[in-house]
Formats: C-alpha cells, sequence, structure tokens
C-alpha cells in the first residue's frame, strides 16, 4: 500500500495538508489561519471567536433546509512527543508519516491522528459536493490537550445546533457516550544546592524506550512509569545510605504517561558499588514485574562529574513524595451499563528540576465529580506532607454525562448496524472530552463521540488503522444524511 491507496481519498489528502501545518498545544496559529483561508476560499460562514476556535457552518443540500442542523467537532492541536534522539522543531517542521501494513505512523514523532483524522474529516465533508445532508456545523477547538482552553472558553451562543458528533474517539466500534472530568496538580520545593566533598560519588542513571501512552486511554494497562521506577530505586537506596539528589527529570505532559528518564544524585563513596549492583538487581526484577507491557525497556548507569546537590532533608522529602504519590487506577465505575472501565485514577506526569525549584505534575481523572474532588486532595496531601512551598491546581474540566433519551445515538446505532451488520457497543471512556464542557454552555445538546481506531497516542508509537477511517468516514456521511 502506499498513500495514493489511502480511502477515503479526500480524508487523508485532507490530513496530509494538516501534518504540515505545526500546531502544538497553544500554538495553532498556523492552523486557524488555514481553517479560515479553507472557509472563506468556498464562500463558506467562518468565525473565529477570541480563544481561536474556528466554526465553519456549510448549508444544507437541496431539499434538506429543514433537517436538524448537526454539529462536528474535533480539536486542532495535538500532542507533539518524540523519541530521545530524534530531531525536529515542532514549531517549525512537518510531521513525516508512513505506512506499516495497515497501519499509519510517524517518524519519530507523534502521528498528530489525535486529533488531526477528526479535523480532517470535517474538512472533507465541507469540501464535498456529492453528500447529502442538512445544515452542517464544523467546530475546530483549540488547545485540548493541555487544558481543553478553547472549550472552556467557548460561548453558549456560538452553536445553533443541537445535536453534536465529536470526532475524537480512539476505536472503531465504540460509541462513547460519557467521559471524564479532570484536574492537573503542580507541586513545587524551592531548591538550594550545596557543593560536597570528596566522600561522595556521582552517579547518573536513566530508563528509556518504555510504552507510554494516554493517560486516560491507557492508564488502565499496567504500563511503567519512569517517574516511579526511577523514584522506587531512590527510595530503596535511602533506606539504606545518604542519598543527595541533584537532577531529576522526566515526563512532558500532564496526559502522557511517562516514557524516560534521568537521575543525577551523589552516595558515599564507601557504598558506590553498592548503588551499581543495587540497580542491576532492581533492573532485573522491574523487567521481570512488566515483561508483558514493557518488551523494550533500557537501562543505563553511568559515573559522572560532581555536581551541586539539594541538602539531604529536601533530597528526602523529594523522593519520598514520589514513592507516595499515587499513580494507576483508584477506583474502577460501579455502573456496569457503561462497560468495564476505570473511575478514578491519577497520572505522575513530569518532574523538572531546575537551579531553584523542583516542580511536579500529576493529573487526576474521574467520571464521579465528588471522586474527582477525593483523588485531588489524596494528592495534594502528599505534596502537602513532604513541605512543598506552593500546591496548585488547574480549573479542571467536568465530566459527561450519559443522556436516558438520544435521538443521535439511536440513529448512528441504527446507521452502523446497517452499514456494517453488527451492533456498536455503546460505552463511557476514561479520558477527557471536550463533551463535558459542551454540556455545561449547551445543557440540551445531545452528543456522540466516536472515531477511528488509533493506539499509542500522546507518544512517538501513536498510529492509526487505516481500514477504519473509511468505515467512520461511511458512518459520519450515513448519520448525517439519515438524522
Amino acid at each position: 500500500m502506499t498513500k495514493k491507496d489511502l480511502k477515503p481519498e479526500r480524508v487523508f489528502h485532507f490530513f496530509s495538508e494538516i501534518n504540515n501545518i505545526p500546531r502544538p498545544s497553544k500554538h495553532e496559529e498556523q492552523m486557524i489561519a488555514y481553517l479560515k483561508a479553507f472557509g472563506e476560499s468556498r464562500s463558506l460562514e467562518t468565525i473565529i471567536d477570541d480563544a481561536g476556535n474556528v466554526l465553519i457552518r456549510k448549508p444544507a443540500t437541496k431539499g434538506m433546509e429543514e433537517r436538524p442542523t448537526i454539529i462536528l467537532q474535533s480539536h486542532m492541536d495535538m500532542v507533539c512527543d518524540k523519541l530521545v534522539d530524534y530531531d525536529i522543531d515542532f514549531l517549525k517542521d512537518p510531521i513525516k508519516s508512513y505506512i506499516d501494513g495497515e497501519w499509519l505512523k510517524a517518524e519519530g514523532t507523534t502521528l498528530g491522528a489525535d486529533d488531526g483524522i477528526g479535523c480532517a474529516i470535517e474538512l472533507a465533508l465541507l469540501d464535498a459536493s456529492d453528500i447529502e445532508h442538512g445544515p452542517l456545523e464544523c467546530l475546530f477547538t483549540r488547545d485540548e490537550e493541555t487544558g481543553l482552553t478553547g472549550a472552556h472558553s467557548l460561548k453558549g451562543d456560538m452553536l445553533k445546533g443541537n445535536m453534536l458528533l465529536n470526532l475524537d474517539s480512539e476505536d472503531e466500534g465504540l460509541f462513547y457516550v460519557s467521559c471524564a472530568g479532570g484536574k492537573t496538580t503542580t507541586a513545587t520545593w524551592n531548591t538550594s544546592y550545596m557543593s560536597v566533598g570528596k566522600d561522595y560519588f556521582f552517579l547518573k542513571a536513566s530508563v528509556k524506550g518504555l510504552t507510554g501512552g494516554h493517560s486516560g486511554d491507557d492508564i488502565n494497562k499496567k504500563r511503567a512509569n519512569a517517574i516511579k521506577l526511577l523514584a522506587r530505586f531512590l527510595y530503596k537506596e535511602q533506606k539504606k545510605m545518604p542519598v543527595l539528589l541533584a537532577q531529576f527529570n522526566s515526563g512532558k505532559l500532564h496526559n502522557a504517561i511517562p516514557r524516560d528518564g534521568s537521575i543525577t544524585f551523589a552516595v558515599p563513596f564507601s557504598e558506590k558499588e553498592t548503588a551499581r549492583v543495587d540497580w542491576n538487581v532492581f533492573s532485573t526484577e522491574v523487567e521481570e514485574e512488566f515483561h508483558v507491557t514493557e518488551p523494550s525497556i533500557q537501562w543505563h548507569m553511568e559515573s559522572t562529574d560532581t555536581t551541586p546537590v539539594m541538602p539531604a532533608d529536601l533530597s528526602k522529602r523529594i523522593i519520598l513524595a514520589l514513592q507516595a504519590v499515587d499513580n494507576g487506577v483508584y477506583s474502577v465505575v460501579q455502573d456496569t451499563i457503561l462497560g468495564d472501565i476505570t473511575e478514578t485514577s491519577s497520572n505522575l506526569a513530569s518532574i523538572c528540576t531546575t537551579e531553584t525549584s523542583c516542580s511536579i505534575v500529576c493529573s487526576q481523572r474521574s467520571s464521579v465529580m465528588s471522586n474527582l474532588e477525593n483523588i485531588v486532595n489524596t494528592i495534594r496531601s502528599v505534596f502537602e506532607l513532604a513541605g512543598a512551598d506552593t500546591i496548585t491546581h488547574s480549573d479542571g474540566y467536568p465530566a459527561w454525562k450519559m443522556r436516558t433519551e438520544s435521538h443521535l445515538r439511536s440513529v448512528a446505532v441504527q446507521c452502523y448496524n446497517d452499514l456494517f451488520g453488527k451492533a456498536p457497543k455503546v460505552i463511557g471512556i476514561h479520558a477527557g472530552l471536550e463533551c463535558g464542557l459542551f454540556a455545561e454552555r449547551y445543557p440540551n445538546l445531545d452528543m456522540l463521540s466516536l472515531g477511528p481506531t488509533m493506539r499509542g497516542v500522546h507518544s512517538p508509537d501513536e498510529r492509526l488503522l487505516i481500514p477504519t477511517v473509511d468505515k467512520i468516514w461511511q458512518l459520519v456521511t450515513e448519520i448525517i444524511k439519515k438524522i
């Protein structure tokens, strides 16, 4: 298969164009300009709000003017992650994709199918002249991945339709009708550094090659977290000997499971061989522990130059906090109507040490807002006990609750049955979707989330299952025809 063979051709054409446009979260200016030019060149009503969200309206085809308006929605930004040794400037360079069997992948980076393929489906619909439909509103939101900023800022009078198809899901054949709410917690310690004499030996250790993934979709898949692994080792050593922390850097994004990380630390010179032996033993044990989910894990330790370190008390408190803080599934849903999914979780997302501070970011999610508050308080209490100088929380976003009655869902299920001879699965999702915020602005909005199959999103392993794009295209065009 070559790129010329990709079907539907119109969708993959626009996806290719989108991946030539730099669009990291909070840097979507070029994508906004592209969407504006796209709409105006086709004489379609094009609106850009104060937040940078873009809405393009397309009139109904002849004879369908009285049909209800359908909103199609996707987000224009992408998570920009790459392999450690891959050279790219996400603010300037395109994403380079290639075909591997039935999968579309990217060279050394995230693919941007989350949610570039949703945007491409919308553009293909707006561009088409051979598809029947009622009035369409195509909404492209900004900065979904780092706080749902665009959806947060959406005004309550921007949309006219009362049914919305969210094109930001990653499993063809699954219809999502609810999602988790979320909040991010950041703890910061003001750091001071000191020099130590020749009685201390310095080591640099790292782990890489972890699977990583999306902190919503993949948090229940028993994958290793690079920060947690390195913290576990430091905690074990701290029980044996003084450990002075110099640097700890891992993770990039609040909604991605850390794939790699490194630490620089000092131990008493007399304990240097003990630390090396312990590292070898620890790495062997962890490889066995994660032999299914982390087949490509890589470990490295080496001696390094003397460098200033944090005082013993500060090093100890940060290591204790990293060992204690929750990471992974906290509870599962009690209502089995929505399937066997995670209810509440937390992702230890990143740690960064500088000359003046050490900051730790954790991302909490829950489909039950009272339990979201509970897990946020649980995370906060660990950092309070560890003496963090500041602890802050993002504004967060609400959960989206399933509607008992949904005309959109009924039509979509029937269309799927008619097209593919089987029923889709209607479930909830632990990842956050913008639908929760849309429901706040538009309480009567009937919504459904769907999309083609993707794996490894928010990581350089991101890939798109090519045949499922055509299935979603067929389904979406059938839904807007039948509503």
